[in-house]
């Protein structure tokens, strides 16, 4: 009998509302519809204040967690494809991004110099609820999340690599990281990411997983139409390379508070 993956929204592995399922490879697929796409809208929103509440020590053992999770299940994503050396290149990038998660607001945030008696003080918060049209590889996969979450950000993924995305949603599930942070869809891109480029729920939008330019372009007009802030790399991306800190930086706005001194 033929495994049937499902979605992952809110925590949970739901089927597709429509009942729709594809065969990649021998297994069933779930294949997402607009509603699931909005459904993981809101469960993503429902998500986000919480985990962006929550302490960068806190977030960064979740995604170490993570990586401990991925080396335990070795095996299943070899057994899926995925090369040993890009299993190692994953589980170095979770813990690379665990290691930002109480750094990053030390190196974009600071007092600012004032003519004044007052306090004037720059910090980084997350954007919010964040769509992605992910990479087919893991590593990739994990290139376009672990920046986003690690932030306080939560997120939307369309992955284009289905049994890859769903086992890495097996692990999501069993690392202690809350429902709604991640939510993975599989099925059709240009079928549900219209509907996530124009939701007024979502934040931004990262294309870095689109290869064809015309619906990238399409997709970056619609999102213009709630003001979206848009990711969309200006080539072929090497996963393999040292992120640096534009991939965090990007889903980030900058909060600037000012306060009289003395008080």
């Amino acid at each position: 009998m033929r495994k049937t993956y499902k979605l992952y929204i809110g925590g949970k592995f739901p089927r597709s509302e429509s009942g729709r399922t594809f065969v990649v490879d021998g297994d069933n697929v779930a294949l997402a519809s607009r509603k699931d796409a909005r459904d993981a809208v809101l469960a993503a929103r429902a998500a986000q204040s919480k985990w962006a509440g929550a302490t960068a020590y806190n977030r960064g053992q979740v995604l170490y967690r993570i990586a401990e999770m991925i080396e335990a299940r070795r095996a299943e994503f070899v057994a899926l494809g995925v090369p040993d050396a890009e299993v190692d290149a994953t589980i170095d990038r979770w813990v690379w991004y665990a290691g930002w998660s109480d750094k990053i607001a030390q190196v974009t945030g600071g007092a600012n110099p004032v003519a004044g008696p007052y306090l004037n003080i720059s910090a980084p918060e997350p954007t919010g609820v964040v769509g992605i049209v992910a990479p087919a590889s893991l590593l990739g996969l994990v290139s376009v999340i672990a920046p986003a979450i690690v932030t306080g950000n939560t997120v939307v993924v369309l992955a284009d690599a289905p049994q890859i995305a769903i086992t890495l949603a097996e692990v999501l599930a069993t690392s202690d990281v809350p429902g709604g942070v991640v939510n993975l869809l599989t099925g059709r891109h240009p079928e549900t990411a219209p509907w996530l480029a124009s939701h007024d729920d979502v934040n931004a939008l990262d294309l870095t997983g689109v290869t064809d330019p015309e619906l990238a372009v399409e997709w970056e007009r619609a999102a213009a139409g709630t003001l979206k802030r848009v990711i969309r790399p200006s080539g072929a991306t090497d996963f393999t390379a040292d992120p640096g800190l534009r991939p965090m930086t990007a889903l980030l706005e900058t909060k600037t508070v000012w306060h009289p001194k003395g008080y």
